[in-house]
C-alpha cells in the first residue's frame, strides 16, 4: 500500500511508538516567539531543566508586539531574548531584524521538504507549503520539543483537495482558501492534514502556497501541505545550492516526499476554480464566506494589509497595483505592515512603499500586532476592518470590532472605495 507525504514524513522521523495511537517524532525545527515561548521557558527554569536539545535547530523571533508597547510585552521579549543569548541560539531575530515568524523563517531557508516542525502558534501549518509536516502545539509539547527535540502525535489522516481550472484575473490564493473553508466548514478538517494538489497549486508561487496552507487551521486541520516541486526548489535554491548539482537534481530528490499514486485518503475533493470570484468573510467564523459582490457597499473604517497570510512581497505588489495613482477614502485608515525586513526593503526598492504612502496608508514595521488586536491597528468597538489576515473571530482585532477577511487586492480596493467592493473594477 502506498503512503501519503505525511505518512512518509512520520516514518522517516519516528523515534518511538509508546502506544498504537502515539508516535514520538524527531524534530527538525522548533520555532519560538515571545507570546507563547516565555511560558515554556519559565516553567522549564522552575523545574531545573533550563536546557535546549540543539541550539541550531531552534529558531526564535520577537514578532507579535514589537517594539514592546508596555511593561508586560517588554518582559515577554526580555525572557525570550535572555534565553536565546543564554543558550547561544544563533537564529534569534530581535528588533530591527525581526519579522512575522511564518514569513521570516521560510524566507531564511529554515524549512525544507520532509521536515518536522513545531511552534506554539496555530499558524505553523503555513510551513507545510514546502512539503513539511508543521503543526502548532501547546505549552507542554513546546517544552518537550525545546528540551528533547521530540514531539508526540497521532498519525493524522489525510484529505486530498484537487484544485483544477484557471484562476480569473483578480482572484488569488486567499480567495481559493476562503472558498475551501466555506465548503469544508471550520470543523471539516479537524485532526486531518489537507494535501493541496492539482494544476492550480502547481502554477502557484511559494507565497501563494503559503497562503493556502496558512489557513488550513481555519478548517480545523493540523497542517496544510503541498508536494515539493521545482517551484519549491527555486525558492530554496540560495540555501540548498551547495547540496545539489542543479535545480533539476533538487527537484527530482524532492519527489521522494510526494504521495504515492496508491496512497489512501480519508476523503478526496475536487474544486474547479475557473468560475471563482473574489471572496470575503461576513460574520465571526472563517467559514462564513460570500462572493465579494454580495457584500458590495459594506462600509469599512480600517484596511489592514500584512500578516503571515498576506504580508509578502507578492501581496504588496498586488495591492500597490490598485493603489497606484489613487488616494484612499478619507473615512478609511489604511495600515500596511510588510511581513519581514526583506519584504520592506524590496518594497522600498520597487517603489511600492511610496505608492502606499502617496495613497494615504500608514506604513509600520513588520509585526503581528494588529492581527490579534494587540498593537499597531487595534479596532474600537463597532469599527469594521477589511483585512488580509486569517481570523475574523469576535473581537479578534479589538473588543467589539468586526473583521472581514479578504485578499490584498480586495483590501486595497476597499481602501480606495471606503467600502467592500469587487477589486476587479480597479485593475
Amino acid at each position: 500500500m502506498g503512503q501519503t507525504i505525511v505518512e512518509k514524513i512520520f516514518a522517516a522521523h519516528r523515534r518511538d511508538t509508546p502506544t498504537p495511537e502515539n508516535i514520538i517524532l524527531d524534530l527538525d525545527v522548533v520555532m519560538c516567539h515571545e507570546i507563547t515561548t516565555p511560558i515554556a521557558i519559565t516553567d522549564l527554569e522552575s523545574r531545573g531543566m533550563d536546557r535546549v536539545f540543539d541550539p541550531d535547530k531552534i529558531k526564535a523571533v520577537i514578532d507579535h508586539v514589537t517594539p514592546a508597547k508596555d511593561s508586560k510585552t517588554a518582559t515577554q521579549g526580555k525572557i525570550l531574548r535572555d534565553w536565546a543569548r543564554r543558550h547561544k541560539i544563533r537564529d534569534f531575530f530581535d528588533i530591527g531584524a525581526n519579522g512575522v515568524c511564518h514569513a521570516l523563517f521560510p524566507e531564511k531557508g529554515f524549512i525544507r521538504p520532509g521536515y518536522t516542525v513545531i511552534m506554539g502558534d496555530s499558524h505553523t501549518c503555513t510551513h507545510g507549503a514546502f512539503g513539511a509536516f508543521a503543526a502548532g502545539v501547546g505549552t507542554t509539547d513546546l517544552e518537550v520539543g525545546i528540551l528533547k527535540g521530540v514531539c508526540s502525535f497521532r498519525l493524522p489522516k489525510s484529505m486530498r483537495i484537487n484544485l483544477t481550472g484557471n484562476l480569473s484575473a483578480g482572484v488569488v490564493a486567499k480567495d481559493v482558501i476562503l472558498h475551501i473553508i466555506k465548503e469544508l466548514t471550520v470543523n471539516g478538517a479537524t485532526d486531518r492534514v489537507i494535501e493541496f494538489v492539482g494544476p492550480v497549486v502547481a502554477a502557484m508561487s511559494m507565497e501563494a502556497r503559503m497562503t493556502l496552507c496558512n489557513m488550513a487551521i481555519e478548517a480545523g486541520a493540523t497542517c496544510g501541505i503541498c508536494l515539493p516541486d521545482r517551484v519549491t526548489a527555486e525558492y530554496l535554491w540560495p540555501f540548498i545550492k551547495d547540496e545539489y548539482e542543479s535545480l533539476e537534481v533538487a527537484t527530482t530528490h524532492f519527489k521522494k516526499w510526494h504521495s504515492d499514486p496508491d496512497a489512501i485518503y480519508e476523503k478526496e475533493l475536487s474544486f474547479d476554480v475557473s468560475g471563482l470570484v473574489p471572496q470575503v468573510t461576513y460574520g465571526y467564523k472563517p467559514d462564513e464566506v460570500k462572493d465579494i459582490t454580495d457584500m458590495e457597499g459594506t462600509p469599512v473604517d480600517q484596511v489592514y494589509i500584512g500578516s503571515c497570510t498576506n504580508g509578502r512581497i507578492e501581496d504588496l505588489r498586488a495591492a500597490a497595483g490598485i493603489l497606484k495613482n489613487r488616494r484612499i477614502s478619507p473615512q478609511v485608515r489604511g495600515i500596511l505592515s510588510p511581513a519581514t525586513p526583506k519584504v520592506y526593503s524590496q518594497a522600498l526598492e520597487e517603489g511600492i512603499i511610496k505608492i502606499f504612502l502617496e495613497a494615504g496608508f500608514c506604513v509600520t514595521n513588520p509585526t503581528c500586532g494588529a492581527c490579534l488586536g494587540m498593537s499597531n491597528g487595534v479596532l474600537a468597538e463597532g469599527e469594521i476592518c477589511a483585512s488580509t489576515t486569517n481570523r475574523n473571530f469576535n473581537g479578534r482585532m479589538g473588543k467589539g470590532g468586526i473583521v472581514h477577511l479578504m485578499s490584498p487586492l480586495a483590501a486595497a480596493a476597499a481602501a480606495v472605495a471606503g467600502h467592500i467592493t469587487d477589486p476587479r473594477k480597479y485593475q
